[in-house]
């Protein structure tokens, strides 16, 4: 959906606000679940033992609470591979396993479900190969991303996106894919287009600025956002965060590709106004090297491709 709106609430706690911004794009979200009854909601839990760099519970647990007061729901799967640490373990640390009673959600390990091999090329002209997950391309699941908003030590942000492609890439390819900020921003986005969720939720109650994804330091925000775009809800939440989008690669790519607008003004908003909630978060200490990969655009310009 090009075109769906961005759910831009104002809160001080994650399960209200998060309910309330699916609530502000319910209709939104009956269009891209449609006949399916099987859910798919990851998490982001880059270390399974720092709090501040995982997605909280109550995020979730809102998300649980609305998927079934308004859908017929025959499976619930919560699905993560740390970066650091187990899944099971994170479960645990987290609070999440308290779901699994009052909701009646499986947790699996994203390994658990296979891979599927994606051929990459880099800015060097390089060939490399990653294995995704199989279960974020199956279009049989309603496929939900739930992150905190985040800086990153890369691609600037880390949001709804990010989440879904790195978390999907097994645990032993990631480092791969570190091969210059133009091939990351690039081949993040062309796996975005294999994994791409119908919905992400953006909680940004307390944030993480500065060194993120897992080094930086809590920024107390009070806002959440939801879409069944993510290319529109990114974008948004990076210009919500005091980040230009358009300096945001596997951003700018996708808008580019037609997958969702990357001009803030071009993004219809509801609920509250974005110009009262932004803010600037602290961007990485590497922020402005991140940035070159503007520099070699060439590479990829007049219909060429990585």
């Amino acid at each position: 959906m090009r075109d769906a709106p961005v759910a831009v609430v104002r809160s001080s706690n994650s399960f209200d606000g998060v309910l309330k911004a699916l609530n502000l794009v319910e209709g939104d979200v009956r269009v891209v679940v449609g006949y399916r009854r099987r859910f798919l909601i990851k998490p982001n839990f880059v270390s399974a033992y720092n709090s501040l760099s995982a997605t909280p519970v109550e995020t979730v647990e809102a998300l649980l609470e609305f998927i079934y007061s308004n859908f017929n729901v025959s499976e619930v799967i919560i699905t993560e591979t740390p970066a650091m640490g187990s899944f099971y373990n994170a479960i645990r640390n987290f609070g999440y396993d308290g779901l699994r009673q009052r909701y009646n959600v499986e947790f699996l390990d994203l390994s658990e479900f296979g891979y599927e091999v994606v051929t990459l090329r880099d800015e060097y002209g390089g060939i490399y190969k990653v294995q995704v997950s199989k279960a974020l391309m199956d279009r049989g699941f309603v496929r939900i991303s739930s992150c905190r908003a985040k800086t990153h030590d890369t691609v600037v942000v880390t949001l709804s996106i990010k989440n879904a492609v790195f978390g999907g890439i097994r645990k032993g390819d990631r480092a791969s894919m570190h091969r210059g900020y133009l091939t990351i921003n690039y081949n993040l986005a062309k796996i975005a287009t294999m994994v791409m969720p119908d919905l992400g939720v953006v909680d940004g109650v307390v944030g993480m600025e500065g060194n993120g994804p897992v080094s930086g330091t809590a920024k107390s925000w009070g806002a959440v956002f939801a879409s069944a775009n993510l290319v529109n809800l990114d974008s948004l939440v990076a210009y919500a965060m005091g980040f230009n989008p358009e300096d945001i690669g596997y951003l700018y790519f996708l808008a580019k590709w037609g997958y969702g607008e990357i001009d803030v003004k071009r993004i219809r908003v509801v609920g509250d106004d974005v110009e009262h909630i932004k803010t600037r978060f602290k961007p990485h200490s590497l922020y402005h090297e991140q940035l070159s990969w503007k520099k070699h655009l060439d590479r990829v310009s007049q219909g060429n491709h990585l």
